[in-house]
């Protein structure tokens, strides 16, 4: 019954907010941010008040989140095509490395700059600059479909150039994670074995998505079997994003290649508009407004009045340096001026893999300050948070008036 009560708050919450958003112009995943924000404040001001369970931290609610990622990660591949991305993919990778070390490199200088000397200083600086540096797949993919410029040359370079910063961002993970642990840099084993699972998913999925998937497809739709074609792509992301768990991966690159390789051509066109529509209105109608929500009910806003010098600079190198970090190798790339910088606000959003990141970090205790208080370390949690919850906004919106204007002109 909890879970049904989740499901009725959040999609009350996130569909009237969302559709606010929608009157004033703005992508619909702004407003359901800002339904998942008010739910937070809600439930942390008058908390058993209001709700029966601790909405930010609820097993149900998490569930739900897990499935939004996963299916607009499998949605967002299902509506491209492998040679959009291979077609990108130079200038994605350019893209995804300029607009990752900037960030990092700031965040990380920062870091060593203002928090205290401890054991854990090394860490906590490189944390910092982790966090500013990554960009999220799942935030990407909404904010190209909910203008509808998924297929365009832009959201295809900014959606191939986030997929790579994923892979960029795990190397980064696995660093943080063994300086953590062990207190120092992994040796060069460690990062061998996270480039040879990377090697091996790329290489499974290819040829599983070429040669396997197609004729397997094709088999479950001649059953004749109701809804098989469905569950057979449902099955294909599942086993995917398996895989790629299994290699130390995040599972949301399963899904997507699941989805991209499950294209027009596997099945007949009546059968992959019918799928699509499904998939889009499980995805857009039920779980990506909860995945939503679930970012801006984790708003935590102590940094606000404890550190509001600190969590300004954050937020300024998180969005400048993405921003910088994308759009000028963007106009070197040949892109206009006006792409560039949609470009660069395309790759700003951080969504659920800053937090996941901040999560990871936050279970090891490297927000202990052992040595003395600290009110930096104790609030450098919640500023992350606002970094997140404050980019994945302003991307979509920045992109929608960048590119509004590039079309009316």
């Amino acid at each position: 019954m909890e879970t049904l009560w989740i499901v009725l708050i959040l999609l009350i919450a996130t569909r009237v907010c969302g559709a606010i958003a929608s009157r004033f112009g703005q992508p619909v995943l702004v407003g359901e941010l800002l339904a998942g924000i008010v739910l937070g404040i809600v439930a942390a001001e008058l908390g058993s008040q209001v709700f029966s369970f601790e909405l930010s931290s609820d097993h149900h609610l998490m569930a739900l989140a897990d499935l939004g990622i996963f299916f607009l990660m499998l949605l967002g591949g299902f509506e491209m095509r492998p040679s959009d991305l291979v077609e990108s993919s130079y200038k994605g990778l350019v893209i995804a490395v300029t607009a990752m070390l900037l960030p990092l490199a700031s965040g990380f200088y920062v870091g060593w700059l203002w928090l205290p000397e401890s054991e854990l200083h090394f860490a906590q600086s490189l944390f910092v600059g982790t966090a500013l540096a990554i960009t999220a797949v799942p935030v990407t993919i909404k904010m190209f479909m909910d203008i509808d410029m998924l297929h365009s040359s832009i959201g295809r370079l900014v959606v191939s150039a986030a997929v790579f910063d994923d892979f960029l961002s795990l190397i980064l993970l696995s660093v943080l994670i063994a300086i953590i642990n062990t207190g120092q840099l992994p040796d060069y084993s460690v990062l061998s074995l996270i480039l040879l699972k990377v090697v091996t998913f790329l290489v499974i999925i290819f040829l599983v998505g070429k040669y396997i998937m197609p004729p397997l497809a094709r088999y479950a739709a001649s059953l004749k079997v109701e809804e098989m074609v469905f569950s057979f792509l449902l099955l294909a992301g599942a086993v995917f994003a398996v895989l790629a768990e299994l290699l130390g991966l995040h599972f949301i690159l399963g899904a997507f290649a699941a989805g991209l390789f499950f294209g027009r051509h596997t099945i007949s066109k009546k059968v992959y508009k019918d799928l699509h529509s499904k998939l889009s209105a499980i995805t857009t109608g039920f779980l990506a407004p909860i995945f939503f929500a679930s970012i801006g009910i984790e708003l935590n806003v102590s940094a606000i009045t404890e550190v509001p010098v600190f969590l300004l600079l954050l937020v300024g190198l998180a969005f400048f340096g993405k921003l910088f970090g994308a759009a000028i190798p963007a106009r070197l790339l040949g892109f206009s001026s006006r792409d560039a910088w949609a470009v660069g606000l395309g790759m700003n959003a951080r969504g659920a893999v800053g937090l996941i990141i901040a999560g990871i970090a936050l279970d090891s205790g490297l927000f202990i300050a052992e040595e003395s208080p600290s009110l930096l370390v104790d609030n450098l949690f919640s500023a992350i948070v606002i970094v997140v919850i404050l980019t994945t906004i302003v991307a979509p919106i920045g992109i929608k008036l960048i590119l509004s204007k590039s079309a009316s002109t």
